[in-house]
């Protein structure tokens, strides 16, 4: 059984969607309404910008949501039985299964880039990959170094030896000194604007609630692995209210990724920029088929 999945935020880079634009009446139909639809010309960013303009939160989520979206709306003969996105890629995903329209989808993209940028600016925070430590004793140091107003939590369950941790700066920092005491291989800060799937990100998490409860989400056409639990969900109640925890809670990628094999997917495509996903997959379970769009 095939199974489509969606990158997040990191996976850019100046080019992406040139060629599709290029070569397919509905990718230049699609990418010439999302410039409509944001008030500016993305697809100049995308196609001929700069990294310093791609890598602005407002732009880079955007960017990844449509290039993910398109690439799959674009396949001959797309029809998923099973989808997951990582963190901004849940949104795609959702669009791709039919619980979101393109345009309301790209509506809560810009909405939820917005507010995550206003929150960093807030709240200094930051990130860092944890390589080589079980997600139990990520956990335990994290909860150990946290105080009240000085918070690190696990953020991202990547794959088994993999973990991303999130917070203020100086709790993730006095956390990857322990971890590294503790036998982590490296702890490695990461060149992000803030503190994603941490506690920093609630305002951003309010603002998006509003729009979220605004938008019309329908029953998907098949299943959608989220985040908040790493469980398949068609109903459209739990769907909304799972999007909008997620951007305060761990995005559990591991554990989707097992229910999906569980549930009987053996072939992977990566739809969207990159190939950061197929890594991670393969390292979950090395049985699976893992590919992406162009070799779908």
């Amino acid at each position: 059984m095939e199974a489509f999945v969606f990158p997040g935020q990191g996976s850019q880079f100046v080019g992406m969607g040139k060629d599709l634009y290029e070569t397919n009446s509905l990718a230049k139909e699609l990418f010439d309404k999302a410039d409509e639809i944001l008030g500016f010309k993305i697809t100049d960013i995308m196609f001929a910008g700069t990294d310093d303009q791609l890598k602005q939160t407002k732009v880079t989520q955007p960017a990844v949501f449509l290039h993910s979206v398109i690439s799959a709306l674009c396949m001959d003969g797309f029809e998923p039985s099973m989808v997951a996105g990582h963190s901004l890629g849940e949104f795609s995903a959702l669009v791709a299964a039919g619980a979101l329209n393109f345009e309301d989808g790209l509506r809560l993209v810009h909405v939820r880039a917005l507010a995550m940028q206003k929150a960093c600016e807030a709240s200094a925070g930051t990130m860092a990959a944890i390589i080589g430590l079980t997600d139990e004793k990520v956990e335990k140091i994290c909860s150990e170094v946290s105080t009240a107003g000085n918070v690190v939590v696990a953020a991202n369950y990547n794959c088994p030896g993999q973990l991303v941790i999130s917070g203020n700066i100086n709790a993730v920092n006095a956390a990857c000194e322990k971890m590294k005491a503790t036998g982590a291989k490296r702890a490695l800060p990461l060149k992000v604007g803030g503190a994603f799937h941490s506690p920093l990100m609630q305002p951003a998490k309010e603002k998006l609630q509003v729009a979220i409860e605004q938008t019309d989400i329908i029953a998907p056409k098949c299943l959608v692995y989220q985040n908040v639990d790493g469980k398949p969900h068609t109903d459209a109640v739990e769907i909304k209210a799972n999007l909008i925890a997620q951007l305060t809670s761990p995005v559990r990628w591991t554990s989707s990724v097992q229910n999906m094999i569980a549930d009987g997917a053996n072939d992977f495509t990566e739809c969207g920029p990159g190939k950061a996903l197929q890594g991670m997959i393969g390292r979950i379970n090395k049985d699976v088929t893992v590919h992406g769009v162009e070799e779908a």
